[in-house]
Formats: structure tokens, C-alpha cells, sequence
């Protein structure tokens, strides 16, 4: 095996409309809010390259404490590009898939906040039941429950 200096993927970022609104939404899911702040200045223009930047970032983590998703609500300069209700066969970001313990459970409370199923709620040989559902903002997020030996 190669030298690889990898240590870890850190998180996912998705840039957002209203974070209160998403937080809410990847709460219900499960997930904790880490923190919140805002970044702005030169040196975070540079990182980007979009210069003069203002961004107010809010960092959630699952609960097994490995996997975090970095939501992002542009305030300067303005979003000039909306992806998030482009078909799964779209080039760039797909969806976030997330394991869970009972998706029927998962799908009817995330349905009674306005979620939508995409399709539906298939089982994939005797392995997993999978669906995927657009959250706040039109959000793709698939979810999976695994059968039989957990």
C-alpha cells in the first residue's frame, strides 16, 4: 500500500437559504448542532475566492460523533446558482445518505415537517430498506435501514 497522508474526511458542506430552518430539520433526523459562527474577513476570501466574503456557518455532527455536516448561509456575496432541486441524475452534489433504525418511523415524522418521498420506501434484497426524501430547501437525503443482523 501506498503512503497516503489521508487522515480523515472532516465534514460536508451545503450552502443553505435559512440555517435555523435546516438545523431544525437535520435535528429531527438526529443529528446535533456543534456549534454556529460567523466567518468572514480576507483571509477566508482567499481560501474560497470569492474575496469579500461574509458567512454565517453552523457544524452538525451525528450522533456517533464521526461524521459532521457544515451548513453554510451566504450573506455577501449573494448565492448566484440554486442546484438543490435537480434530479438525482444531476452532475455535482446528490444527496446525503443517512443509516437509520426504522425509516417508516423516519419518513412519517420527517413527512409531517414537510419532507416529500421521492419515490418510495423499496427493500433491496434482504439487506437494506431504502428510500430517498427531499427535506427544508428541497434538500436530497436518503435514507437507509439495514435488516436482519444489525
Amino acid at each position: 500500500m501506498e503512503n497516503n497522508n489521508l487522515l480523515r474526511m472532516d465534514n460536508v458542506s451545503i450552502v443553505v437559504e435559512s440555517l435555523d430552518d435546516v438545523i431544525s430539520f437535520f435535528e429531527e433526523i438526529g443529528l446535533k448542532l456543534e456549534g454556529r459562527a460567523t466567518v468572514e474577513g480576507e483571509w477566508a476570501g482567499r481560501v474560497t475566492g470569492l474575496g469579500d466574503q461574509c458567512v454565517e456557518i453552523a457544524v452538525m455532527v451525528t450522533p456517533d460523533g464521526h461524521s459532521r455536516l457544515e451548513l453554510s448561509q451566504f450573506l455577501n456575496p449573494a448565492v448566484v446558482s440554486d442546484h438543490r432541486n435537480s434530479p438525482v441524475n444531476a452532475l455535482g452534489y446528490l444527496r446525503l445518505m443517512f443509516a437509520v433504525e426504522d425509516i417508516d418511523e423516519m419518513v412519517s415524522r420527517l413527512t409531517k415537517l414537510g419532507a416529500q418521498l421521492v419515490g418510495e420506501v423499496v427493500q433491496y434484497e434482504e439487506s437494506y430498506r431504502l428510500c430517498y426524501i427531499r427535506g427544508t430547501e428541497g434538500l436530497l437525503i436518503g435514507l437507509a435501514e439495514q435488516l436482519g443482523n444489525k
